[in-house]
């Protein structure tokens, strides 16, 4: 938006598409960073699964911008309305950057219920249908750093028809522009950054166009939706990717929602990927699993310190510490 304080250094681009560098300007200060490719902090009403506070922050490493998602914090809108000091100071959440998405992406969420008005999100109590006036009430309440706007979602099935894939992309950019317009008469979200929703499903014509329009609005990022694992193949993925990140400018991050393993990440990372969501390592435990890398490393004291070659990407430091820690808990874990 205008006047953002969010700004991306890029320091390296390879191949015109895998971008390096660091997101600054992050915070209620402006003072915290990010550094892309990277991840953010997956939590469940605040809290990460598995994980107390107190071994949480006993990590060296940890991503800078918590999410949380309004799926599972809807139905507690009275309760933060009534707080009035924001979702960060609710949950106990210290020196982090506040996200806040419309769905968990660690859950599926049902299909059918988004109108031109409204788009529903599911708690433990079930469905929670909300007007854009309801979803900025909300972010009012929850104080976010940033958020990703309103969007209908709902085209990431295979057998999903052009029709209405059309007319999601129409109805993400017009919840988009009543986000924008509500926002800019808020003094209470006054310094909040807006991400716009990049929609289209696995139609090439209707992504380009989403992700041109929604380009045009003031926005401080793009959070390129519809893509996760299991709604497509990889090729198609990396194809469609490579077509939006073509339209959205270079200074802007690109958030992509739904994907979180390690391969399909290293995969989006080459195609313009700045940001993905941290809950693999969550579904990961939650079937009584770990993840096992093998690499043939060969330390040589010459390269320390140097920057990888270009075409490398390093696995976030913030990725592995919560691996690593999620494996510490008491799960049942098996190869």
């Amino acid at each position: 938006m205008a006047g953002s304080r969010m700004k991306l250094e890029l320091s390296r681009v390879v191949l015109e598409k895998g971008r390096l560098g660091v997101l600054k300007g992050l915070g209620k200060t402006g003072q915290l960073s990010l550094e892309v490719p990277g991840c953010l902090l997956h939590t469940h009403l605040g809290t990460v699964p598995h994980l107390t506070q107190d071994t949480l922050y006993t990590l060296s490493t940890l991503p800078s911008v918590t999410q949380v998602t309004l799926s599972n914090i809807a139905e507690h809108q009275e309760v933060l309305e009534e707080f009035k000091d924001g979702f960060r100071k609710f949950a106990g959440l210290h020196d982090t950057v506040l996200y806040c998405a419309l769905h968990d992406p660690a859950t599926l969420c049902p299909t059918g219920y988004t109108t031109n008005k409204t788009v529903s999100v599911w708690g433990s109590g079930g469905r929670i249908e909300m007007t854009v006036a309801k979803f900025m009430a909300l972010q009012k309440a929850v104080k976010p750093d940033w958020y990703q706007s309103m969007a209908d979602g709902e085209t990431w099935q295979t057998n999903t028809s052009r029709k209405r894939v059309r007319k999601s992309v129409d109805r993400s950019l017009a919840h988009l522009d009543e986000c924008l317009l509500a926002h800019q008469k808020s003094e209470e979200l006054e310094g909040v950054e807006v991400f716009g929703v990049v929609e289209g499903g696995d139609i090439l014509e209707e992504r380009v166009r989403s992700a041109k329009e929604t380009a045009k609005r003031p926005v401080s990022g793009f959070c390129v939706d519809g893509l996760q694992t299991g709604s497509m193949d990889q090729a198609l993925r990396t194809q469609l990717l490579s077509a939006v990140t073509k339209e959205l400018p270079e200074d802007k991050p690109r958030l992509l929602q739904g994907v979180g393993r390690p391969d399909e990440v290293l995969v989006c990372v080459e195609a313009g990927v700045d940001l993905f969501e941290g809950f693999f390592p969550f579904q990961v435990t939650e079937r009584g699993c770990a993840l096992s890398f093998s690499f043939n490393i060969s330390p040589d004291p010459e390269l320390a310190g140097r920057a990888p070659p270009a075409g490398v990407v390093n696995i976030c430091d913030g990725c592995v510490s919560l691996l690593q820690a999620n494996l510490k808990t008491d799960n049942p874990l098996r190869e």
